[in-house]
């Protein structure tokens, strides 16, 4: 019978990253590790809040005792029974995401092959990852282009609008960073729900003027019956994330956006993105992978659905002074996936 252990781990950011919703310094992740059979799988879970259930660290951290039990009585070879039951029983999606992440991984090394691999996909290094440029004064947002430009070969930007002091604020942003990205690069544009539906029809039409490639949640979760009438003001694709966290919740939005952000957390793992993906592309949307405060362990993983989706924005690892894991690396702008088994992630001090 396998056994399973976790542990709770806290990273520092390089630079607090600030959204319309509010600014963090650090990340606290759950990882969790599964042993059968000499050997052993990682996942990891993260919380976040995008309703009135918040997926806080002891939550995760509850749940995980709640469905020790059984799950160390279950096996690996038996991964979606284990994903189906995690669902049924009403596990937070944290906590589905890190089992089901471990379980992969776990298959992996077990195997000796890459996850990627497993899933039929050839290797690749998938679309571009863009970076994220916070919300803050006009100076400082452009300099933080300038110290991602410094840090590492970086190809996309993703810029956080959806500033409390309004479209303003937001346009005098946007402006100092376009000006900081050499001409040529992707910039897409996240609101994460901050714009009412008449900012979000403004600006909607003002950034496309300026070149952006798609705007993300400008409106907030809940307001999903007006996501028809904003999209029909528009001339580049509608991108939601909070909106949507799960297959279901897609079939009812689906004819009103252009795609989705699939989050790990949010949908639950590798199978729950893959679920995502299919329904995405039997409707004909984009489809973008994102994160949260996430690791490179989650970021990995995330990186094996690569050649599977239009967009990367799996880059919250690259702002961390003190990240325990090491993955995928960023080169020419794409998440390089190793050969190695499992995710090809390694863990030290």
């Amino acid at each position: 019978m396998p056994s399973l252990h976790h542990q709770i781990l806290t990273f520092k950011k390089r630079v607090p990253l600030t959204i319309s919703r509010g600014t963090s310094t650090h990340t606290t992740v759950l990882w969790v590790r599964w042993s059968e059979e000499g050997a052993e799988g990682w996942g990891e879970a993260v919380p976040f809040t995008i309703d009135e259930r918040p997926q806080t660290l002891d939550v995760l951290t509850a749940a995980l005792g709640a469905h020790r039990g059984w799950l160390e009585k279950a096996t690996a070879w038996e991964r979606v029974a284990i994903d189906l039951r995690l669902r049924a029983e009403g596990a937070p999606s944290g906590l589905i995401a890190a089992v089901n992440l471990a379980l992969y991984d776990w298959l992996g090394k077990r195997l000796g092959q890459p996850v990627w691999r497993l899933l039929g996909l050839p290797a690749t290094d998938g679309p571009l990852t863009s970076v994220t440029i916070g919300i803050a004064e006009p100076a400082a947002a452009a300099n933080r282009v300038k110290q991602w430009l410094e840090s590492g070969d970086v190809r996309a930007f993703k810029v956080k609008l959806g500033s409390k002091a309004g479209a303003e604020a937001d346009r005098a942003m946007f402006t100092a960073v376009q000006a900081a990205i050499p001409k040529g690069m992707r910039v897409s544009v996240d609101a994460n729900g901050g714009w009412s539906l008449a900012t979000a029809i403004e600006m909607a039409a003002w950034l496309a003027e300026r070149g952006v490639d798609h705007l993300e949640q400008p409106l907030p979760r809940g307001q999903e019956a007006d996501l028809a009438a904003l999209r029909a003001t528009m001339t580049i694709p509608l991108i939601v994330d909070e909106s949507c966290r799960t297959a279901e919740e897609l079939v009812r939005i689906a004819g009103s956006i252009d795609g989705i952000n699939i989050k790990l957390m949010k949908c639950g793992g590798l199978d729950g993105a893959l679920r995502l993906v299919h329904t995405a592309r039997a409707h004909g949307l984009k489809i973008l992978v994102g994160c949260y405060g996430n690791s490179a362990l989650a970021n990995t993983a995330g990186a094996q659905l690569g050649g599977l989706v239009d967009y990367l924005d799996l880059d919250s690892h690259l702002n961390l002074e003190d990240d325990a894991f090491r993955g995928a690396e960023l080169i020419a702008g794409r998440l390089r996936l190793s050969a190695q088994p499992g995710f090809g992630v390694s863990h030290h001090e």
